[in-house]
């Protein structure tokens, strides 16, 4: 018989698309100061966390225009743009999934890089927060992803085997640290990670209502 201990979620564009307001975000500004913020400049980053990320991009646009705004202006601008973006549901299919989870009595948990402050304050918002029985955040471990230690701590506290249990990410990072971790892994890919190298995961979908109990757990019994 199947046994599927937990489902494990990356945060950032898996739970809610704070992807694209993120490089919106940034991208306007660059493009009110007259140059372009490609996709392909954008997307490798994703799925790593870097400290001064907003600060990187600071700098690459001061290096570009002279109309970049002083270093407060930006960041204020850059923050009004998120938050008139960022979605204010989950992402398709993810709330359904989540509610089937819980209903089976299969463990579901959160492994993220960012930090707390913004995952479970996003996630209760979203009234997600009684669903998930662990969130992990980039807080809580010495390494981020692609290490493998969100995910480790995730599993260990839902009181889950790894190898019983399925990450579900958006990311080449992502797969690499749950894989690291010893689960089996799903990829939703996110249109600003198409291009990231994805073909480790042990199944691709285009999102989350393509998910039921039973996929799940077919794929936890794959050797």
């Amino acid at each position: 018989m199947s046994v599927l201990e937990a489902v494990v979620f990356d945060f950032d564009g898996i739970i809610i698309d704070s992807e694209t307001p993120e490089f919106e975000s940034h991208r306007r500004i660059f493009d009110r100061c007259g140059v372009s913020l490609t996709i392909d400049e954008w997307c490798d980053q994703i799925g790593v966390w870097t400290e001064g990320h907003d600060e990187r991009w600071f700098r690459e646009l001061r290096a570009r225009s002279s109309k970049a705004p002083d270093h407060d202006a930006y960041h204020a601008e850059k923050r009004r743009i998120f938050d008139e973006v960022v979605p204010d549901a989950p992402m398709r299919g993810i709330g359904e999934l989540l509610r089937r989870l819980a209903g089976a009595g299969v463990p579901a948990g959160i492994a993220s890089s960012s930090p707390a402050s913004w995952v479970v304050g996003t996630t209760e918002r979203l009234g997600l927060r009684p669903l998930f029985g662990a969130i992990v955040t980039g807080d809580d471990v010495v390494r981020r992803k692609p290490a493998p230690d969100v995910y480790l701590e995730a599993a260990r506290r839902l009181g889950a085997e790894p190898a019983r249990s399925i990450a579900v990410e958006d990311s080449g990072p992502g797969i690499a640290a749950a894989r690291a971790a010893g689960m089996k892994t799903i990829a939703i890919p996110h249109w600003l990670t198409q291009g990231h190298d994805l073909v480790a995961a042990d199944l691709r979908v285009v999102d989350a209502s393509e998910l039921t109990l039973e996929r799940l757990m077919e794929l936890v019994d794959q050797e």
